[in-house]
C-alpha cells in the first residue's frame, strides 16, 4: 500500500471516478488491500469515505 496518505487519497478516488469497481469493497478486493487498514490509513489523514458519492473526502 502506498506510505503517502494524500497520494493514496488521490488515487482510491480516481480509481473509484474511473467507473472499473462499483464500490469500495469491489476495489479492495480486485487490489488486494484490506478495506478496514484502508480506511483507517485515510482516516488518520482526515478522510473518510462517502458511499453514497462513491468517494473519499475531508472530514
Amino acid at each position: 500500500m502506498i506510505s503517502d496518505p494524500n497520494i493514496l487519497y488521490s488515487m482510491m478516488n480516481m480509481k473509484l471516478r474511473d467507473g472499473a469497481y462499483e464500490s469500495l469493497d469491489d476495489l479492495c478486493l480486485s487490489l488486494g488491500l484490506d478495506r478496514g487498514e484502508l480506511e483507517r490509513k485515510l482516516g488518520e489523514a482526515g478522510y473518510v469515505y462517502d458511499a453514497s458519492a462513491r468517494q473519499f473526502r475531508a472530514r
